[in-house]
């Protein structure tokens, strides 16, 4: 288990975690979301004792990172693919790390195995591709059999296979009650992955929950056709309700239910042809809850 209390992290007046409290259960993928700038992989290095808090406090195991006896068996982290020295082989910095905590041959040649990385072993991880790369660092992650996996932004550079590697990956050790903490922007990916999503926005906490509870907190749309599509549309305008036409003739419709746009359509006389309830996205719902929260912004092409 990861208990984060009060975390706050300042470089100079540049506030990139700020008063940060939650707690990442084992037993379940914890995803963690925001923004670029939004404090995410700082809050990761805190964990791992690569940062000091400027205040707050974060313990794993019930331990701060320093404090334990043996961090490999206990924590597990790619926060950076690119921690391999360029000339050394998978093997030889797989092994150089196992050494440091008394870690045999058989457990460097387990992790080579489940990382698919026997064919490249020996190749210099200066010469590895960007998903070889991440291969390696979630190979280190595994050396040490850790109770807690942190993984920040895993599946960069992999191939469909390698993304759904990860993802059972992920799940397999939540379902051994091990705790996962998974940052990715890829929000596909995590609505397969993730049980339950923290989100950050400027270095603050701006959703903790189950990803269901997330979805359906944001609102869902309707999908409507009809004949008389355009009355409709008009029947149904109102200050809380938007309608967005379709490129197939129908349209949707956000702010009413659907038994609500069958009622009134009914009394007007209007036939339907389809009526579907849409869920909420993941990226739709991670959007609307980090509007306000994007450090850098983009302007659309002219």
């Amino acid at each position: 288990m990861i208990v984060i209390e009060q975390l706050t992290k300042r470089f100079g007046s540049r506030t990139a975690v700020d008063s940060l409290t939650a707690t990442v259960q084992p037993g379940r993928v914890t995803g963690f979301l925001g923004p670029n700038g939004a404090g995410k992989s700082t809050t990761m290095r805190m964990i791992v004792g690569l940062d000091r808090p400027t205040s707050g406090s974060v313990t794993v195991g019930g331990k701060r990172y320093d404090k334990l006896a043996a961090p490999m068996h206990e924590v597990g982290a790619l926060l950076d693919a690119k921690a391999a020295h360029p000339g050394r082989s998978a093997e030889s910095h797989l092994r150089s790390l196992a050494a440091t905590h008394g870690i045999g041959k058989q457990r460097v040649d387990e992790v080579i195995a489940i990382t698919g990385l026997e064919s490249v072993a020996r190749r210099k991880a200066g010469k590895f591709s960007l998903g070889m790369g991440q291969r390696l660092g979630i190979a280190v992650a595994l050396l040490g059999d850790p109770a807690t996996l942190i993984l920040d932004e895993p599946v960069n550079g992999l191939d469909p296979e390698g993304v759904m590697w990860v993802r059972q990956l992920a799940r397999h050790y939540a379902a051994e009650g091990r705790t996962v903490l998974l940052s990715s922007h890829l929000m596909s990916e995590m609505a397969q992955t993730a049980d339950h999503v923290l989100v950050l926005g400027r270095g603050r906490l701006i959703a903790d929950a189950p990803i269901g509870d997330l979805l359906g907190a944001n609102a869902a749309s309707v999908r409507v056709r009809s004949p008389r599509a355009t009355e409709l549309a008009a029947l149904l305008a109102g200050p809380q309700v938007t309608t967005t036409p379709g490129t197939d003739g129908a349209f949707e419709v956000r702010g009413l239910t659907a038994a609500e746009i069958g009622d009134r359509a009914g009394a007007a006389g209007i036939s339907l042809h389809e009526l579907t309830p849409v869920s909420a996205s993941l990226e739709e719902a991670y959007l609307a809850l980090t509007q306000h929260e994007v450090e850098y912004r983009m302007e659309a092409a002219r």
